[in-house]
């Protein structure tokens, strides 16, 4: 399991980035592990590490900017300390995910890929967490929690802001 992403407050290290490409970089289809542990370890990929993986990897920046930006996960700005995902997959919208979302969105005073004022919650859409038969579903973490209502909402919220 990988290892939780460290706070908001994280300082960018271009030799820790180093380090995690040096790691990494023998693997097959080493980029996409090099992304994953870059963005486990600060929560996003800073845009002063693309050129590092890049030149390791001898792919162009925009190449790596490419596979960041094409998959949702990785983020190339600072989130909140925690990530909150919201499906919105077919089963979790027929069971009421649109007006959660719009209850979570109010909550937190953001929209999707904001990030709360208070620097905690980041909200990010999803489409699907596999948990079909238990809809509408939320991620918090690493965490799927199912069958999720305001109230529930609310308690999972004060856990994290708190």
């Amino acid at each position: 399991m990988p290892e939780p992403a460290v706070t908001v407050q994280a300082i960018v290290s271009l030799s820790d980035i180093q380090d995690i490409v040096d790691d990494l970089k023998v693997r097959p289809g080493a980029l996409l592990p090099i992304l994953h542990a870059v963005q486990n370890r600060y929560g996003y990929i800073p845009n002063a590490g693309v050129p590092v993986i890049a030149q390791a990897l001898n792919l162009s920046r925009a190449e790596v900017h490419g596979v960041i930006s094409f998959y949702h996960y990785f983020r190339s700005e600072r989130g909140g300390e925690h990530t909150l995902y919201v499906c919105r997959a077919e089963a979790c919208q027929s069971m009421g995910s649109r007006e959660l979302e719009a209850y979570i969105k109010e909550k937190l005073g953001v929209d999707f890929h904001g990030t709360s004022a208070d620097g905690k919650v980041t909200l990010e859409p999803v489409y699907c967490l596999g948990n079909c038969a238990c809809s509408p579903n939320v991620r918090l973490g690493d965490s799927v929690h199912a069958r999720m209502n305001k109230s529930k909402v609310d308690q999972l919220l004060s856990e994290v802001t708190s």
